[in-house]
Formats: structure tokens, sequence, C-alpha cells
């Protein structure tokens, strides 16, 4: 714990970039000249090589797809593994998601927790290496990704032009080291409409929501035709089910307005899924006959508010991982059809085929068509791994937390090489912030990361 107060005072300094990095809206946009994620990801990166030859480090941009910032000598190399992109930002902030502000001893801003503000703690825990002079007999990079939230085409594109790292470590979850993650898929169920009976039914005319596969959605709605006034079931479900739930009547459209918590795909327990508690809600009314209402029981049926699979045929968990998880992200429904993207977050020990095949079979059933669009396999570590060891031993000599090393949900960069772990950054019993609202880290939280990770690169590369 060497670095413990050369840390300490290069708090200002912390705080300032991590405020800086936040005022980019990184979000990946179009490709823009050669700025392959936008303009705003690509400003955002050159920002922070620049801090990173600020703070006396050797850099790179590799051709605008990643960078890197390297400490040490040696020809071994050790890595960090950030990204710089950031989900949108989407409702209900009571802060500037883009302002860096700070309130009660807390940086508030998209990216703080999720992966800015661990960036910035690795960025100055490298510094404290370099300014206390310790000998270090490997190199120490830490590798900036630009598109980790919608396609990993950056890393992938490091991890073909340049060194690939012996050991690894991303800061993209929580303590202690984790040494398992869960499968991920994303995929696409979609139904075509064709058959609509005009009996005197409620009509839905669209139904809309959602950022994407991997929030759990805040805000969803539904756009209807009332033949009856649905005014006291929407006050009835909600005593009953819970919900947030409003309308907004005009020119003869009703507008049900679905009000949800947004979370991290892989922990839909901790949101509220604006898109199901709106789909539930809508089951209730008597909607006019036909393929689009049919999926709207269907939905009840195979989703409604279950959030680990039970009905839609893929309900597994194992001892290590847990329960899968499954999130609806994003509906798009109107007169044609409907498209939900899902993501699902599996054990580790259930193949990927068996998943697809239960979900595959379920949706069948009410008329809707499985297109997998992303897949990334689990990954496991024996707890008794060397980089899981070491790190597990600087964590407990700052904290006096004994606790076992975890497996999680998220996927992390950990997965896109050999000998890599997420190890960080929140804190046991911290709130779990990523792609929500008010999305914060505290002053006191990036600076014991840092601390944290100076030790962990100390002993990773002395």
């Amino acid at each position: 714990m060497i670095f413990n107060d050369r840390i300490k005072n290069m708090q200002d300094d912390m705080v300032t970039s991590l405020q800086e990095i936040i005022r980019f809206k990184s979000v990946e946009g179009k490709k823009d000249g050669d700025m392959p994620f936008g303009k705003e990801v690509h400003d955002c990166l050159i920002y922070t090589l620049n801090l990173a030859d600020k703070l006396g480090f050797k850099t790179k941009n590799v051709d605008n797809y990643a960078g890197y910032a390297e400490i040490g000598q040696g020809d071994d190399l050790i890595g960090i593994l950030v990204h710089l992109d950031v989900v949108p930002e989407g409702d209900g902030w009571d802060y500037d998601p883009y302002g860096g502000e700070i309130a009660d001893g807390k940086i508030f801003g998209r990216g703080t927790l999720d992966d800015k503000g661990p960036a910035i703690a690795t960025l100055y825990a490298m510094k404290a290496l370099l300014d206390e002079g310790v000998t270090l007999n490997k190199r120490v990079r830490i590798i900036f990704g630009l598109n980790e939230e919608t396609g990993w085409a950056g890393i992938n594109y490091y991890l073909e032009h340049e060194e690939t790292p012996s050991l690894a470590f991303t800061p993209d979850a929580e303590f202690p080291a984790c040494h398992g993650e869960k499968g991920i898929t994303v995929f696409e169920l979609k139904k075509d409409f064709k058959e609509l009976l005009n009996d005197g039914g409620v009509e839905v005319l669209s139904i809309t929501g959602g950022n994407a596969a991997n929030m759990v959605p805040d805000y969803a709605e539904a756009k209807i035709i009332e033949t009856y006034d649905i005014e006291p079931m929407i006050n009835a479900y909600m005593k009953d089910k819970g919900g947030n739930l409003k309308l907004d009547r005009k020119d003869g459209v009703t507008t049900i307005q679905s009000t949800g918590i947004s979370a991290h795909g892989s922990t839909p327990e901790v949101g509220e899924n604006a898109i199901s508690y709106l789909l539930d809600f809508v089951n209730n009314l008597d909607v006019k006959l036909g393929d689009s209402s049919s999926f709207i029981r269907g939905y009840e049926r195979t989703i409604g508010l279950d959030y680990n699979g039970q009905r839609a045929g893929c309900g597994f968990e194992d001892e290590d991982s847990g329960k899968l998880t499954f999130n609806v992200g994003k509906i798009e429904m109107d007169k044609d059809s409907v498209k939900l993207l899902v993501n699902v977050r599996y054990p580790i020990t259930t193949p990927l085929k068996v998943v697809e095949d239960g979900i595959k079979r379920t949706f069948k059933d009410i008329g809707m068509s499985y297109n997998l669009l992303d897949h990334m396999a689990p990954i496991y570590f024996p707890k008794d791994h060397e980089l899981i060891v070491k790190l597990m031993k600087v964590y407990q000599e700052h904290t006096g937390d004994m606790s076992e090393p975890i497996t999680m949900g998220g996927g992390t960069y950990a997965r896109a090489m050999k000998n890599a772990v997420a190890f960080g950054g929140v804190f046991p019993g911290e709130p779990e912030l990523a792609h929500q609202k008010n999305e914060y880290i505290t002053i006191d939280n990036l600076v014991k990361q840092s601390q944290i990770y100076a030790s962990a690169l100390y002993e990773l590369a002395k």
C-alpha cells in the first residue's frame, strides 16, 4: 500500500480528469471519415491519449479503433482493458448526464462507473507507479476500447494489429475478482401481422420502447384507440401489480405511457422493465382480435414480468453463476409487425444450444421467429488461478474483506483474450448504477479504486 498517499495527493487531478472525460457524449455514432465510431467517441480517445501523454506515458492511437498508454520495461506485458464509449443516457436525470457535476461527494454522469471512472482510476494508478520510481520488470499497458457497449470492433482491431498482454484485468465490473462470466446472447424475436378483426375492441396502433438490448428499458408507450374509458383500469392495475402508467389523450388517440427503472441488462432484477409492465397492462384490455392481440397474449404467457426465463423455456441455473437472466431491451410494434430485442445471460455450465432450443420452441408456439444477433461464450477461471490469487490478495489487504471471488452476468473485455478477468470497480454493498439514470461514482471510491489498482499492477509487474 505504498502508493496510497501519492494517489490521495492526486485526488483533485483525478476528479478534474474524470469530469472532463465525462463531457464527451461518447455514444457510438455513424462512421465519420477516418473515425469509425463517430466524432464524439474519437474526440474522447484523443483527449485521453493527450492526458496520458501529459502524465508521462508512451501512447499510441491504433488507427482510431483503439489506443493505449504504457509504462515500464521488459518483454512481458500486463494489460488493463477499459472502454471510453457509453450507452445512451436515457431519461429522468437530475443532473446533466454529460456535465460531470459534483454533489454530496459524488461525480454524476454517464460513464462514471461504466467505464470512464475506472479508466481514470487506473491511469492515475499507473502514474503513481511511475512517480514512485518502483522497478517494474514488465510493461504495463492500459488499452482504450471504443465500442464495448455495441460490438467490440475496436478491441478486436487492436488484437489483430497490436501486442496481446500475457495477463490482464478489466475494471468494468465489481470487486472482488471475478473468476467467471455468464454466456451472453442478443437476439431478435419477430412476428408479422396479417389478421385483424373489426370486432369493436380496443385498437393498438403501436407499441415502442427501450434503447438497447443490454439496458432495462425505463420508458415505453402504446398508442391505442379507446372504445371505453380505460383510466379506472390503469389505477386498479398499479394498485394491484405496481408499475408507473399514465394516459395522454390527443386527437382521438390515447397514449399509455409506462415509466420503469433502468438497470444494466445483466441485472434486470434491480430495475423495472417499462415494456413488460406496459404489455402486462395492455393484456388486460379488450383488444381487437387478430395477430397483434395474439402477440400481446403470447407475451404474457412467455415473458410477462419474469426476468429469469421461466416462461420462455430457458429458466436454467447452476451453482457457480446462479440463474439465467432474460431482458427485453427494446420493442418496435406497428400494425404490420412486432420486433423484440432480447438480451440473455445464461449460466456457465449450460450449453448455448440448450438455451436456444428452449427459446425457439417456446416462441414458435406463439408465431414468433428467432434470429441470433450476437453471442459471447461464458468464461471461467479456477479460484487458484495465478491472476485470481494475486488480485484477491491485493483486494483483501486494502479492504479487509475476505470474501471469495465472484461470478457475474456482465460481459467484459475479459472475454476478448486469454488470461484476463474482471476486477472492480463497484465495491460490495455499493449501488450498481451502470446504464441507469443519475449514474455516479463517489470521490472516495475513485481514490480507493486507484489505490487498489496501483497495488495490483505492482504485484503483477514487479
